[in-house]
């Protein structure tokens, strides 16, 4: 690579800079805020069937078309929206996806009001602490676990919608629930101890 740095060896990112950047300085860091950790739960479910870069080259298509991932705005989003955001070029046009992304806003707003932080309730299932792995290779690295499946159920039982254990384990590698930087990876020791 032309940095020299040594990065996890994910299809597509040698070379390009958006993927980069996204690797090595948001994946895996761990992520507190409850609105923070909606969007990545919601981009997460855009993801599904297609690769991360196509979402991330969207992600200020779709910060722009979801008013900034407010969730208290988007649990409002109606009919009008909806047909609004139908048409947006700039975010994947799945109506399903859309549905279920302004369903999970009035989620999570249902949540709060009822005392429920979002975020303690993620990160309840890991002991408030981030998983560290130290895998050696891609083949090392699962695309779901037993807890990704507990999440995911939890999850469903609220009423979220996208949200299976391959889609879980995905967003808790995104935002730090689990530290799965290859250990040969230039990102693992940084992201180790943030995870102290």
């Amino acid at each position: 690579m032309s940095d020299g740095l040594i990065r996890c060896s994910w299809r597509g990112m040698a070379g390009d800079p958006l993927y980069e950047a996204y690797h090595d300085q948001d994946w895996g860091v761990p992520e507190r805020s409850s609105e923070a950790l909606w969007e990545k739960l919601v981009l997460d479910g855009f993801q599904a069937g297609l690769a991360w870069i196509t979402i991330l080259r969207k992600r200020e298509g779709f910060r722009t078309a979801f008013a900034g991932f407010d969730p208290e705005i988007v649990a409002r989003f109606g009919e009008t929206d909806r047909a609004r955001l139908l048409a947006d070029a700039g975010i994947v046009r799945s109506a399903a996806k859309i549905d279920a992304a302004i369903s999970s806003a009035r989620i999570f707003v249902d949540m709060r009001e009822a005392g429920v932080d979002f975020s303690d309730f993620l990160w309840g299932f890991t002991g408030g602490r981030p998983i560290q792995t130290f895998a050696e290779g891609p083949q090392d690295v699962p695309a779901e676990t037993p807890l990704s499946r507990e999440i995911a159920a939890a999850l469903r039982a609220r009423g979220f919608r996208f949200v299976g254990p391959v889609i879980v384990y995905a967003f808790m590698q995104a935002v730090g629930m689990v530290n799965d930087h290859l250990v040969t990876c230039h990102r693992h020791g940084p992201v180790l101890e943030m995870g102290r």
